[in-house]
């Protein structure tokens, strides 16, 4: 999935180590156009990810790659919206020219030609 908006806020880095090792994580709120008003959405970043995210600072319009999972703990239900590409939201390639205009399509009158009658056929 794939989201543009503003980044509102980036927050403090998480750091720790599990049985794999050091990890650190980030989070960040984008705030995006859904109808009238504002909505905002948190995704977090994991690892070399975080790196990328201190390219951005508050106010900058990103295009974020993103999937969400969720889990359960406790009989309760918890998303995680991991963000795994960041982009300016300016970087996009630039749209192919539009071809040169095509000759109008004839019109009727052009494509019926004056009836003989040796071109009649008998039936």
């Amino acid at each position: 999935m794939e989201i543009t908006g503003k980044l509102s806020k980036k927050l403090a880095i998480q750091k720790g180590a599990s049985a794999r090792g050091e990890w650190q994580k980030q989070e960040f709120v984008i705030e995006y156009q859904e109808g009238q008003y504002p909505s905002y959405i948190c995704f977090n970043v994991w690892g070399d990810r975080v790196h990328d995210l201190e390219k951005y600072r508050e106010g900058d319009e990103m295009k974020i790659s993103f999937s969400i999972s969720a889990r359960e703990y406790n009989g309760r239900w918890y998303n995680d919206i991991r963000a795994w590409r960041l982009e300016h939201a300016g970087t996009q390639p630039a749209a192919p020219s539009p071809a040169a205009p095509s000759p109008a399509a004839p019109g009727i009158d052009d494509l019926s030609e004056p009836v003989s009658d040796e071109d009649d056929l008998p039936f």
